[in-house]
């Protein structure tokens, strides 16, 4: 990720009701919401829903598909993941990446709780 791009995720960030909405997407997973869903969920006029939801789509931590009528948003989890990778980049002083990766819940691994430590 570029220094330009960063600040742009950064800044589209950098307001409640984005930030808000942007949690609420991650929450949901790689599926989504409809504009509809986000709107309601957060108490918010479908104006303004699209000015904010504009502005995450255009930094690209958020990616809009249509179905039929309805607009359909979900979190994109790569481009947070690149920020993140930016961000922490010289960690730990550069010899090993310490960020943790972030994976919708349906693609984190379960733990096995089937075996049981022993003594």
């Amino acid at each position: 990720m570029i220094a330009t791009r960063a600040v742009a995720a950064l800044g589209a960030l950098a307001h409640d009701r984005r930030l808000a909405i942007y949690r609420l997407l991650v929450e949901k997973g790689p599926e989504g919401l409809s504009a509809g869903d986000i709107a309601e969920r957060m108490g918010m006029v479908p104006s303004s829903l699209t000015f904010h939801t504009q502005a995450l789509t255009r930094a690209g931590l958020v990616s809009q598909r249509r179905a039929s009528r309805q607009l359909f948003y979900s979190a994109d989890f790569e481009c947070m993941n690149e920020l993140l990778e930016y961000l922490t980049r010289n960690c730990c002083g550069g010899t090993q990446s310490c960020a943790a990766a972030c994976l919708p819940v349906a693609a984190r691994k379960r733990p096995d709780r089937s075996r049981r430590r022993s003594g």
